[in-house]
Parts: structure tokens; C-alpha cells; sequence
């Protein structure tokens, strides 16, 4: 019961922190196309890139950390298959992937910090271009995860 409602928040949070990673470039191609530095209109894009980030995305990369570690590693696999299963090339790939899209986090992260001191750190095409890369690390982790494959 406990496993099935852990799981059940963390694909919740993971969901969240989905929705919210692709949001972001969106909004940082319409400030960079649309509000030049120092207008209302910028100090509106700021206000809804720092509130996507401090009430979605960051909350729920959080809660998608703890509740995947605890339900992965402490509770499931490591109670059955002791810590082997790390080395297994399907949870590789998932922690890969999972560090790739925390990387990403951060790095939408350091670009709002950009806009806050009025750069606009890449292009509208940059950020339209680059925004399903969170939502292609994350189907590459899921699938991962549910074939297990290279399981031995």
C-alpha cells in the first residue's frame, strides 16, 4: 500500500516537473522575442519564469529525487537484488537520463538569473529548438525503466 501511493506521488511530481521544464523555454523564447530589458512587460516574464520555478519546477524535482530514491533503490531493488541491479544498462540509462534533465534544471535555472540582470542569454530560436529535450530524457527513462532491458 505505502509502495503503491510513494510510486504514485513520485509519478505525480515527476509529471509536474515535466510540465513545467517545457514551460520554461517557452517563456524564455517570448521574453527574448518580446520584452526588451527594463519593461513592464519583462518584469511580467520574470514574475511567471521565478513562480513556474520556485512553485513547480523546483518543489517537484525535489520530491521526484526523494521518492525515486527511496522507491527505487532502499525499497524495491536493493531489498531484492542488493545493489547489483545499479550496473543493470536499463537503470544506467535511467540515471542518465535523470541526470541529464537535473542538469538541464539548472541550467534553465542560471538563465533566469541572466534575465533577472536583463540578458537575454540565448536565442528565441535556441530555446523553441531546445524544448522537448526534458520530455525526450524522460520517455528515454521510462522506457528504460519498464523494458529493463539488458536485464540479466
Amino acid at each position: 500500500m505505502n509502495y503503491d501511493l510513494l510510486r504514485g506521488l513520485h509519478i505525480i511530481a515527476v509529471i509536474a516537473w515535466m510540465s513545467g521544464m517545457m514551460y520554461l523555454p517557452r517563456l524564455y523564447a517570448y521574453h527574448t522575442e518580446t520584452a526588451p530589458p527594463g519593461s513592464e512587460f519583462d518584469k511580467n516574464f520574470l514574475v511567471w519564469e521565478r513562480k513556474l520555478l520556485k512553485i513547480i519546477i523546483n518543489p517537484s524535482m525535489i520530491l521526484v529525487w526523494i521518492l525515486g530514491v527511496s522507491l527505487t533503490l532502499w525499497h524495491v531493488y536493493a531489498a531484492k537484488e542488493g545493489w547489483a541491479f545499479l550496473h543493470q544498462p536499463w537503470m544506467i540509462v535511467k540515471l542518465a537520463a535523470v541526470i541529464f534533465i537535473s542538469g538541464w534544471h539548472g541550467f534553465l535555472a542560471g538563465s533566469y538569473k541572466k534575465f533577472l540582470a536583463g540578458q537575454r542569454p540565448k536565442s528565441a530560436k535556441f530555446w523553441r529548438a531546445t524544448n522537448e529535450l526534458p520530455f525526450l530524457a524522460a520517455v528515454v527513462a521510462v522506457l528504460a525503466v519498464t523494458l529493463q532491458f539488458g536485464q540479466r
